[in-house]
């Protein structure tokens, strides 16, 4: 018998009850995780904190190490590598094995490493772990392979340079001092082989002593005393017949190879000569000395520093010393090493020095020593990148290919550096990548000097392409005025821009926002400005009851300034404001330049809009800007509010803290905030009754009901009689009530919700603060209507009507409501109600004082469950995870566009995630990006060529806005209700917890990933990842997905260093890298995710690292990086003439019998430890070894089968001779018995 199952007879019930499903649309997801790959590409930028330098002569291949551990390599402009090693040791020493594509780093460790300069990724082949003695210096002469290794206890230990493997030979220290000497030398601080007499090694210790060492002897020849001296450094003059040392107190000491007991010269280049019975002047220490010599002339001797303590105000210096001739060159920074640049690597031959490299500690200054005055090389790599801090990085790979032309063009017409030499670059080594990318990139630096930098980084190098000074318009700041809010004034925050119509804006610390457009040709113009009060405000008390009738109003004279949460800026920059609200509103904290400017080519101003003070207190940091060429409109925001400005009219559209952009429906208890502080209301007969307002308010319960409504911002040429009237009708009509509760509740949106109210858009009043604005605004609007009774236009319908706050511009502006309030959802308890951020341990139902815009995105879409089309609209993103939607209204281009304000309402709707918004973008129907329109750049010149439209607009903009026009015209059905709406369009919200596909316009949530609950986002954003064709696997003979140009993923990077990838729009996951953790919080702010799967973030305050996500791009970066090793002969040594040779004849020593195991045995294991490679030519090697092992076991497969059908064939040969002997004799005996019979045989 069946067993009756009641649940299936309640489910069959509910299931033939509710409606039925609606089909979602399939959509084919073209990536997979076989195409994510992360990997460094390259890094741009000066060495941070260098610490050691070295150079090949013969490669010219400079190498610069760091305090990080990294080594920089550097070659022909555009020739550039980085390396790291394992650990963070900082890098003592660069020694290169010259020509040999080998380099020696000696780190604080301990440590030495020997790296393959001979593939595109250098790699180490050994290493080297000093574990008993600390290594202080190493010399490596030319063209050996034995290296000398010094000591911090005195001692000089050999090690072979291609097996890294210590010799026996040991120069201790008690051998290399006299026997009466009671006292330690010191650590060594220079090693040094004799130019003509390899077998001479001189050594210099801290104390001052310096001992000549023979090598085959093993015993100290000479021994020179500089008695109370620290020595430095250590030069041989090229003959071998003198030395020059340096010491702390700024001198120099000459010796005489012969002649140890007595220097041959000792003098202060930069001291004077101590007169009788005084000392001599003290001088700071020379660290360096160099001795080159020339065929023609006098010797160089180049030292750094030496200059006298008493001479303040000095820089740090190089002194370049020729015969007579003394030259002080000084520099910006502490100098950290010099090299001289010669043409030979002979030691023993004339330098003819042509060139110094000076490393300082942020700069690189090469110096040309065969032009009168020495002059500087002009430097062309991209190491000005910190000239100003760098605050903010924007990349835009796969830009509009114009671009980079038009920057180079206006770049190479600024002013260029004058007095910099005009010979070649000395360091041409290396060679650039085979292959390039296939798309334009260009990088913006904003820095902390208000200046902005356009780099090209097409393919992997960077190039300046302009630079823009955005402190040029404001003035001059006087030396003693400085508050503790302005050590960088201009500094840059935020970059925004359009591409395709060039129109840039940035946002500075001090609150300001400047627009630029590109123009070509000079222009002398006047700086608009905007002066907007935008202050957070929280009021102790709920918002009064609207249903009573407001009180008479003042007259409009005395209407409140926009120094509230909802105020708006009055017509002019300076805001006319009652004499209280006066003092309230303050000033910006730069002032623009008045009277007319002259703006050169390029980046010209457009507007500049600034935030006051209010109440003395600064504006707080701008936190997200926005810009749209197409709309016209500007928008940013800060932990105050929101502020929409109309960049076409020159005035402010929207003006609101943040609180009163949900209204009545704000999910949270707002508490006061401590700065600024709470505002009084002016007094007044309106403020009176408002006050009586205030007090039958808060009488009230928390859960009394209240009414809902919206605001949008009209133009008082678009108000009506009709409009007036409704406004009046409504102000007495009793209006639809909500609960305090149901207006708390979130809108997630989430799909497979049982409640359809979970999906409802919330309603939304402008608040309290704004009622006296409202009310203001309205009896402007009735003496505007008085003025324009022939005017008439479309009625918009309200239930619950308000005026909104006052527009900048040239009149003032009326404002209505036309959207209904609902009733909100319920908050989804899955997700914990409201999300909080990172930065608050409180439940978002609890009390809040500070809630900021960070994140904004101009699109067109659907506003509202019920719209049948697009349009254009602001999605505004929260730090507390609130998404809101503002729906704008543009007037018709051309005249209209330039008289008409543009409408700006919200829409009602809210959307709620976890932690604060980071990115939002938009797809279609087919999980394709939806980008926001723009209006094409023109050349001003050509515009006015070009046939024009009858209201004089553009041809390029008319294309534009035929394509808006278009998307307003899709014919909607004819009852636009939810269940007869498909979706047709999805919205990204990424947060730092959370990431959605909301469909829409049904505001449905097709997807949800929680992304990290131990961590947080830092970085989000929707990117194309690949542009490349299908691939073939060649092992497992597997094909990979073929990938759309469009094919694009959510790209994250979290605080805990691991970068991920997802799907969209269903959320897959598609990568999780463990990349790097966020040591600094510089990496978060200046993370940038990119187009093609690109990115990048400043590594060092000096350097930026670029980065990509696509598999396809690392494999062709192999081909893209460049070559550093080249195979170029070596110069050939000098030429010893015949009587020299013939009267002195230098002994030639065999290193190999002096240092080998053979003759002084092996080192103890205790003193150093050998460490194999991992990488490198020698994982080569062993691919390769295990390659031709297969190559030779195939070959010896094919011989032996070779042999084996060789004797196949002897053997069937065989057999066919035996064949045919067998067929013969058959034949004879046939022929034999063939006539004869049977009786006969």
């Amino acid at each position: 018998m069946k067993k009756f199952n009641f649940k299936k007879v309640l489910d069959g019930l509910t299931s033939s009850s509710a409606p039925p499903a609606k089909p979602e649309t399939e959509i084919t997801e073209t990536l997979g995780s076989e195409h994510f790959q992360v990997s460094k590409t390259v890094r741009h930028g000066f060495p941070y904190q260098p610490t050691a330098m070295a150079y090949d002569p013969v490669q010219h291949i400079l190498a610069i190490g760091c305090k990080s551990g990294s080594i920089r390599l550097f070659g022909r402009p555009g020739v550039d590598c980085h390396v790291m090693h394992d650990n963070d040791a900082a890098v003592l020493q660069l020694i290169f094995l010259v020509n040999e594509g080998a380099l020696v780093s000696v780190c604080s460790d301990d440590s030495l490493h020997l790296w393959n300069l001979r593939q595109k990724r250098p790699a180490i082949l050994h290493s080297l772990k000093y574990n008993r003695e600390r290594i202080t210096y190493c010399h490596l002469p030319f063209q050996s392979k034995w290296l000398y290794i010094g000591t911090e206890r005195g001692n000089v230990h050999i090690a072979n340079i291609e097996s890294f493997v210590l010799s026996g030979y040991v120069i201790n220290w008690n051998k290399a001092i006299e026997l009466s000497q009671r006292t330690h030398p010191g650590p060594v601080v220079s090693l040094s082989d004799n130019p003509t007499d390899s077998s001479k090694l001189l050594i210099g210790f801290e104390t001052g002593m310096i001992v000549q060492w023979d090598l085959k002897t093993k015993a100290a020849e000479c021994r020179y005393a500089c008695e109370q001296q620290t020595l430095h450094s250590l030069a041989w003059h090229h003959e071998g017949k003198q030395f020059m040392c340096s010491h702390s107190d700024g001198s120099l000491t000459v010796w005489n190879y012969r002649s140890p007991s007595k220097p041959a010269q000792v003098f202060q280049p930069h001291g004077h000569p101590a007169q009788k019975g005084s000392k001599p002047e003290a001088c700071r220490p020379i660290m360096k000395v160099a001795w080159p010599t020339q065929r023609t002339g006098d010797p160089f001797i180049v030292f750094s520093d030496g200059l006298p303590y008493e001479r303040s105000g000095r820089r740090p210096c190089i002194t370049v010393m020729q015969g007579k001739s003394v030259t002080v060159l000084e520099m910006e920074y502490p100098v950290v090493n010099f090299l001289p640049v010669s043409s030979t690597p002979w030691p023993n031959d004339f330098q003819d020095p042509y060139a110094i490299i000076v490393l300082l500690e942020n700069d690189l200054v090469v110096i040309d020593l065969t032009t009168p005055g020495y002059p500087c090389f002009q430097n062309p790599y991209p190491m000005d990148l910190h000239e100003s801090p760098v605050t903010c990085c924007t990349y835009y790979a796969d830009c509009p290919p114009e671009m980079i032309p038009a920057f180079y063009t206006v770049g190479s017409r600024q002013q260029k550096k004058t007095g910099f030499s005009d010979k070649n670059w000395p360091v041409k080594g290396g060679e650039w990548g085979t292959s390039t990318c296939s798309y334009p990139e260009i990088i913006i630096t904003g820095h902390a000097d208000g200046s902005l930098k356009f780099w090209d980084a097409s393919a992997v190098t960077l190039q300046l392409l302009y630079k823009l000074r955005t402190s040029k318009i404001f003035e001059k700041q006087p030396l003693n005025q400085s508050t503790e809010y302005e050590e960088d004034p201009f500094a840059i925050v935020k970059i925004a821009m359009c591409c395709e119509s060039r129109i840039l804006c940035v946002a500075g610390t001090s609150g300001h926002v400047i627009v630029y457009r590109y123009n070509k040709v000079e222009t002398t113009v006047d700086v608009p400005t905007l002066e907007i009060a935008l202050v957070y405000e929280v009021d102790d008390l709920d918002s009064p009851d609207t249903d009573q009738i407001p009180p008479p109003m003042p007259p409009p004279s005395s209407s409140v300034g926009s120094a509230g949460s909802g105020g708006m800026p009055s017509p002019s920059p300076h805001h006319s404001t009652s004499s209280e609200g006066a003092e309230k509103v303050g000033s910006p904290l730069l002032k623009v330049k008045s009277g007319p400017q002259k703006m050169v080519p390029g980046y010209q101003v457009d507007l500049c809009a600034q935030l006051v003070t209010v109440e003395g207190e600064p504006p707080s940091q701008i936190l997200c800007l926005a810009i749209n060429s197409l709309y016209g409109l500007m928008a940013f925001g800060n932990m105050q509010g929101l502020a929409i400005v109309d960049i076409i009219q020159k005035t402010t559209l929207l003006n609101l803290g943040t609180p009163d952009l949900y209204g009545s429906a704000d999910p949270y208890t707002r508490t006061q905030p401590r700065s600024p502080q709470r505002k009084k209301p002016p007094a007044g007969l309106g403020d009176l009754g408002e006050a009586q307002a205030v007090e039958q308010e808060r009488c009230r319960s928390p859960t009394t009901e209240r009414d809902e409504s919206n605001g949008v911002c009209l133009s008082p040429t678009g108000t009506t009689r009709k409009k007036l009237a409704d406004i009046k009708r409504n102000r007495n009509q009793p209006r639809p009530r909500m609960s305090k509760a149901h207006s708390t509740a979130s809108m997630e949106g989430n799909g497979g919700d049982d409640s359809d109210d979970m999906n409802n858009s919330l309603s939304m009043s402008w608040g309290s603060s704004v009622s006296r604005l409202f009310r203001t605004e309205l009896i402007k609007a009735e003496a505007m209507l008085r003025r324009q009774r022939s005017s008439s236009t479309s009625s918009v319908g309200s239930q619950s009507p308000k005026v909104a706050p006052k527009c900048a511009g040239t009149d003032p502006h009326v404002a209505s409501h036309k959207c209904p309030g609902r009733d909100s959802p319920k908050a989804d308890s899955k997700d914990g109600s409201f999300s909080r951020s990172r930065s608050s341990s409180m439940s978002s139902l609890e009390n809040v004082s500070a809630e900021g815009i960070n994140c904004l995105s101009f699109t067109e879409s659907y506003t509202r469950k019920t719209d049948p089309v697009t349009s254009p609209c602001l999605w505004v993103g929260t730090t507390l995870g609130s998404v809101l939607v503002i729906v704008l209204n543009l007037p018709p281009q051309g005249d209209q566009r330039l008289t008409q304000p543009v409408i700006v309402s919200p829409s009602g709707t809210i959307l709620r995630l976890k932690g604060a918004i980071l990115a939002m973008s938009f797809l279609d129907c087919n999980g394709m990006t939806i980008p926001p329109l723009f209006a094409k750049w023109e050349d001003p010149k050509k515009k006015d060529e070009n046939r024009e439209t009858k209201d004089g607009q553009s041809m390029n903009q008319r294309r534009g806005w035929q394509q808006l026009q278009h998307l307003h015209r899709q014919k909607a059905p004819s009852s636009p209700t939810t269940e007869t709406i498909s979706d047709r369009q999805f919205v990204v919200i990424c947060s730092e917890k959370q990431a959605k596909v909301i469909s829409l316009p049904s505001q449905t949530c097709a997807y949800k990933l929680n992304i990290t609950e131990t961590s947080f986002v830092c970085k989000a954003d929707v990117v194309s990842i690949a542009k490349h064709q299908s691939k073939v696997g060649h092992s497992t003979n597997l094909t990979k997905k073929k990938v759309r140009n469009d094919s694009v993923c959510l790209a994250c990077f979290l605080a805990n260093g691991h970068i991920m990838t997802f799907s969209l729009p269903s959320l897959r996951p598609l990568l999780d890298s463990d990349f790097l953790p966020l040591a600094d919080m510089r990496i978060a702010q200046t993370f940038s995710f990119s187009n093609c799967g690109q990115a990048l973030y400043l590594c060092t305050p000096s350097e930026i690292q670029r980065i990509t996500l696509a598999a396809d791009t690392c494999e062709s970066l192999q081909e893209m990086l460049c070559e550093l090793f080249l195979p170029v002969d070596t110069p050939e040594g000098p030429k010893q003439s015949f009587f020299k040779g013939l009267f002195s004849s230098p002994s030639i020593v065999d290193k190999e019998e002096l240092f080998g195991e053979a003759a002084s045995g092996k080192a103890s294991r205790s003193v150093a430890k050998h460490i194999p490679g991992t990488g490198g030519i020698e994982g080569v090697k062993a691919e390769s070894g295990s390659a031709m092992a297969e190559v030779q076991k195939a070959r010896m497969a094919l011989v032996e089968r070779g042999e084996k059908l060789s004797e196949l064939e002897e053997r069937t040969e065989a057999l066919k001779v035996g064949s045919e002997l067998y067929a013969s004799s058959a034949h004879q005996v046939m022929e034999k018995y063939k006539n004869k019979k049977w009786y006969q045989l």
